[in-house]
Parts: C-alpha cells; structure tokens; sequence
C-alpha cells in the first residue's frame, strides 16, 4: 500500500487552509526530481459529488505507461464537512483522495491530477497539494483556468503557449486534440513544466483528456452512480 506524508490536519478553518497553502508553497519542487527511468505506471486521479450533497467519491487508476492499459483502480468517499471555497478546493478533495491513493498496490511514478498544480492564485492547486502529501512528481491537469492569461493557442495538436501570472510562467495551455478546446497543464511537485506538458501529450489517446484523468473521470462517475442506487 502507498503511504503518505501527514503533513497537516484537514479539520482547519479557512483562515487556517490559506496559512497552510503559504507555507506548503515553499516546499514545492518545480523541476524533474527523481522520476524514473523508464516511467512504467502513470495514476490519474478524480473526484465527483453531486451539487449540495456532502458526500464525494474518489477514485485513482493505474495505467501502464506509454500503453495506456488500466491495471488497478481503488475508490473511497465519504461526507466532506469543509465549504465550496475557490482556491481551497484541495481541503474538501484531498482527503478523499488520499484515501484512495494509500489502497493501491503499485506506486506510481506520475500522478495526473483533474485539477491545478501550481496555476492557483497561491500557487499550490490540488496536484501541487497531493504532491507533498504523496511524495511523488505530479501534474495538474484542468479542462478551465484558475487564474493566468495567455495568447493564441495552435490549433494542431501539440500545439501549446505559456500560461502567465503577472510576469511569472504558471503553466500551459495545451491543445491535446487537434481544433478542441486546449486543456491547462501545470506542474505540481517534482516536475518540471518541460517534462509535464510532455507527458500529458503522451498520455493522449485520441480525446481530450489525457487517458489516466479520463479513465478517472468515467471511474469514479460510475462508483458514485452505483453507490446512490444501492441507497
């Protein structure tokens, strides 16, 4: 089982979450740190709840890298007592998540996040947050901005731009799927933004979203579909 670092409570107040984001800031490696070589097994992560309802579902899958094969899957939810806050959705996620991570058998070498790495008005994101907690170099991948500008984006695939915040290179957008809108790809921990963006594109299968972040999407959709009809 993947264990993880306990880094914090996650029975805080806002006030203490924003404090918690500053300091944890600080301790984010933004450039390749002992990634393996060759990588062989790429997490992908999400999450899912219904509007209104405290309970949320989680779920990670493993996949075989560069085949994309899907090797092993753990789910958790629970009721999640923090508030919807923009910019401190990793306290509501992140546990569940955590959870889910500490049941696989396999280690990733890579985890891609449904979510913001360090393109985050504080600079940490989900990836970025879960990257401290698991130890491992990990991606933000998100279908909107949170925060940043840019400029045009090619239309082939493989086409991407700098995502800026002031001055600062916060990330990329970066066209996936040719003439599709671009997702934002930022670097949580241990990687860099090269590197990151390559794997992204490498984890394409012909949609959208890289395979591991799809493949969690539809996964934890259908645990949580499943579990509501056993209630």
């Amino acid at each position: 089982m993947l264990t993880t670092k306990p880094l914090h409570s996650w029975d805080v107040t806002c006030r203490e979450a924003v404090a918690i984001q500053q300091v944890l800031r600080e301790k984010l490696i933004l450039c390749d740190d002992e990634i393996p070589a060759p990588v062989c097994w790429i997490a992908g992560a999400d999450i899912s709840y219904s509007r209104g309802d405290d309970r949320f579902f989680g779920v990670v899958v493993m996949l075989s890298y560069p085949a994309m094969e899907m090797t092993e899957m753990s789910s958790f939810s629970a009721r999640v007592s923090f508030p919807y806050v923009p910019g401190l959705l990793s306290f509501r996620e992140g546990p569940i998540l955590l959870k889910a991570f500490e049941k696989l058998k396999q280690r990733p070498d890579i985890a891609l996040f449904d979510g913001q790495g360090i393109a985050h008005p504080r600079g940490i994101g989900l990836a970025s947050h879960m990257g401290l907690f698991l130890d491992l170099p990990t991606i933000g991948c998100a279908k909107t901005k949170l925060v940043g500008s840019y400029g045009e984006v090619g239309a082939e695939r493989g086409s991407f731009t700098d995502l800026y915040h002031g001055d600062s290179v916060i990330g990329a957008v970066v066209r996936t799927k040719s003439r599709v809108k671009p997702v934002f790809v930022s670097q949580g921990h241990r990687i860099g933004l090269k590197r990151a963006i390559e794997v992204v594109l490498a984890c394409g299968k012909g949609y959208r979203l890289p395979e591991p972040v799809r493949q969690a999407h539809l996964a934890v959709n259908r645990f949580r579909a499943e579990a509501i009809a056993r209630d």
